[in-house]
């Protein structure tokens, strides 16, 4: 059996989705591992360090098509789909939530495709959970880049010459991204406040030293762990809290995404302006139209003297940390198909193998594409 690993070709896209060490472990179960040449270049995984772990490098997709399995970090295009063999597997961030038109088409290709953004939220698959481990260095990099962006200290210092005070920072949203949020802000001094729709954070948030922020609101948990919207009375009863609490923030990181739906407005116009001059807030929801409505992709907003970061892909700022997270993610679903022998066998009934795919024989297959 092979597998093909492919170089992204998505604009800023740096991460790759197989790293020196999934490869050999590849090799060490009797398949054949082919690497795009450059695939790595982004995460600094060069082709050399691919070679010498056992893979083969291929210089073009037509090296694609005797490929059993292939993988990658986003959505192959449409001229790389050409190249692959019909009913091949091909395992990757594939937007499952994207326009339905661009999803159809990827389905008439004719491969197997399972969208990895889709894992079930259950203990046995938190191994192979890519929204976890790249949401996890996303978190991280936020406040990092808030850091940077911030024009004071983060830490109180006592000096000679005076106090510096310690900056106030406050997560919205208290998934895996925020908590990160929360405990990388903390490291760096900062007193630190967090919110979420979901009355059961508020251990999480406690046991890493911040404050919770919670309105009187319905709990907004859905069985598989996420965040549902809230009623519009409740809407309202958090918008107040949250309008009255950002005033004296000096940095501010929005998290909330609820799956299959526009990212929701959390931080207003009024709700920025009424933020001290020199107050940087970061919204990881920008791709998805953003929590803040003054947020625009891969740019910094000056709005007032707050300045609004809406980086898209923190993660992928990450590369070196991310890919080889996201290849073992990766590698870990595959060890559900691969059996001892090396060859390929797909249990259908397995839930985590219903929860990702998403087409099979030239067709959306998944329940969400049915309503």
């Amino acid at each position: 059996m092979k597998i093909a690993v492919l170089s992204e070709t998505s604009p800023g896209e740096r991460r790759v989705s197989a790293s020196p060490d999934t490869v050999k472990a590849y090799v060490k179960k009797g398949l054949a591992v082919a690497v795009q040449s450059g695939a790595g270049d982004g995460a600094h995984i060069s082709d050399d360090a691919f070679a010498s772990a056992g893979a083969s490098i291929i210089k073009s997709d037509a090296g694609l098509k005797d490929a059993d399995v292939v993988l990658a970090v986003r959505r192959p295009s449409d001229a790389t789909l050409k190249n692959l063999k019909k009913g091949a597997v091909v395992a990757a961030g594939l937007d499952p939530y994207g326009e339905r038109k661009g999803l159809e088409t990827l389905a008439k290709s004719g491969q197997s495709f399972f969208a990895m953004e889709l894992m079930p939220r259950i203990s046995r698959a938190q191994s192979m959970d890519i929204l976890s481990s790249q949401s996890n260095l996303a978190g991280y990099k936020a406040v990092i880049d808030a850091a940077a962006q911030f024009g004071r200290a983060f830490p109180m210092m006592m000096t000679a010459a005076g106090t510096v005070p310690p900056a106030k920072v406050f997560i919205m949203g208290v998934g895996v991204a925020g908590l990160q949020a929360i405990a990388t802000a903390r490291r760096l001094g900062a007193i630190v406040s967090a919110t979420d729709v979901r009355k059961a954070t508020e251990e999480q948030v406690k046991s890493l030293g911040a404050k919770f922020v919670f309105a009187d609101v319905a709990d907004a948990a859905t069985a598989g762990g996420y965040a549902k919207e809230l009623s519009a009375e409740d809407k309202a009863k958090q918008a107040a809290l949250v309008a009255e609490h950002i005033k004296g923030q000096d940095i501010v990181i929005t998290t909330a995404l609820i799956p299959g739906r526009p990212a929701p407005v959390l931080v207003t116009k009024d709700m920025v302006e009424s933020m001290k001059s020199g107050s940087v807030i970061v919204d990881l929801a920008v791709e998805r139209g953003g929590n803040c409505p003054l947020s625009k992709p891969d740019q910094i907003v000056e709005h007032k003297g707050v300045s609004i970061i809406g980086t898209v892909n923190l993660a992928g700022k990450l590369a070196g940390n991310a890919s080889p997270l996201f290849a073992k993610n990766l590698a870990n679903f595959l060890d559900l198909m691969i059996q001892p022998d090396g060859s390929l066998k797909i249990d259908y009934e397995d839930e985590i193998i219903k929860g990702t795919l998403i087409a099979r024989d030239g067709v959306l297959v998944h329940p969400m594409y049915k309503a």
